[in-house]
């Protein structure tokens, strides 16, 4: 039975319980689906009006210098997205302007690693503790036309928030590569 002192304790940085952990990678594996299906609209609905949508780029740098390795905010980025011009993108693919998803690519998204806390509102300014704080590692496998193959391996940071409806939708996401080189001819896979 909880006390009125347990209701006023905060959650923030705290793991989520089984639960929502539970929701979260369900989430997550919807989100796969869609994107392996290429129902980017459908996928749009996954994401908050406000969403900040970030891959920065990086570099090799010796052990002392790792916090250079990524690029900052306003340098070198390979996605620096909005809701609305990821939707641009869509709208774009489905077109036929945009060659190189013409065919369009095959992709498999996996998912793994997923940790669920509570947003700690001093380290994410324009948060709460009932938002939630996600890290997850993904691997996506993308093929096009007869020999083009591509494997991305990397990590997300989520927040993610409740709609006023009660599901789940992407607030803030932050990937980052693993390979600092990408091999790819392009890179027109969401993540």
């Amino acid at each position: 039975m909880s006390t009125p002192t347990d209701r006023l304790r905060s959650r923030a940085g705290e793991r989520a319980d089984r639960d929502t952990h539970f929701e979260v990678e369900q989430f997550y594996y919807e989100e796969a689906a869609l994107l392996d299906e290429g129902r980017y609209a459908d996928w749009l609905d996954l994401l908050a009006d406000d969403l900040d949508y970030w891959m920065p780029t990086r570099t090799n740098r010796l052990r002392r210098q790792q916090a250079l390795s990524v690029a900052a905010r306003g340098e070198a980025a390979f996605y620096d997205e909005t809701k609305e011009s990821l939707a641009w993108r869509i709208r774009r693919f489905d077109s036929g302007m945009a060659w190189a998803e013409d065919p369009p690519s095959r992709t498999r998204h996996l998912i793994t690693n997923v940790m669920v806390r509570h947003v700690d509102p001093a380290d994410h300014e324009g948060f709460t503790e009932n938002d939630l704080c996600v890290g997850s590692a993904f691997l996506v496998y993308r093929n096009r036309l007869e020999r083009e193959e591509n494997v991305f391996a990397g990590g997300r940071t989520d927040i993610l928030r409740k709609a006023a409806d009660g599901r789940l939708q992407i607030a803030r996401r932050t990937i980052l590569l693993d390979q600092n080189i990408l091999q790819a001819k392009n890179i027109s896979t969401f993540f």
